[in-house]
């Protein structure tokens, strides 16, 4: 079940906030909470609330337990941008962007987390690694020639 929380026209720079982001996006609820706090940068305080918000709403709204939780997703747009003057050269004014975000979290507690995807991929590779096997038509007989240079097998 997926559950999400939005905070809008925060007061931080997209770009800023995105680099946070991509830290926890994926990963369990719980541990990302734990990186987040360790995180020195102003952006792991903004989203660890947003995750604390989703998580809380899951537990509520959902009856999940925060341990079994993901965040599935962190999207980090821009805002609205504010924008402020100030005197530059020979008192010609130039603008200044105070740019703002808004943040949606989803947590969902069916997924895969980065662990399970490196599985996958490893599971994937071991299949494509496999010996193929080769079929020849050979009048009444098919011969069935595997990759591994064993003897042909007759097939009927």
């Amino acid at each position: 079940m997926e559950t999400k929380a939005v905070e809008k026209y925060i007061r931080i720079s997209p770009k800023k906030a995105r680099l946070v982001a991509d830290l926890v996006r994926g990963t369990n609820a719980k541990e990302a909470l734990n990186i987040l706090r360790f995180t020195n940068k102003k952006a792991a305080k903004i989203i660890s609330k947003s995750v604390k918000s989703a998580i809380s709403n899951a537990e509520h709204n959902n009856n999940v337990e925060g341990d079994t939780l993901i965040i599935k997703s962190i999207s980090i747009d821009g805002g609205p941008s504010l924008k402020r003057y100030k005197a530059g050269y020979k008192g010609s004014p130039d603008s200044i962007l105070k740019r703002t975000s808004h943040i949606t979290v989803i947590v969902s507690d069916e997924g895969t987390t980065k662990n399970n995807k490196k599985q996958a991929k490893l599971a994937k590779k071991d299949k494509q690694k496999q010996p193929k096997e080769k079929v020849e038509k050979t009048g009444k007989a098919e011969k069935v020639q595997s990759d591994d240079k064993s003897q042909p097998k007759e097939k009927k």
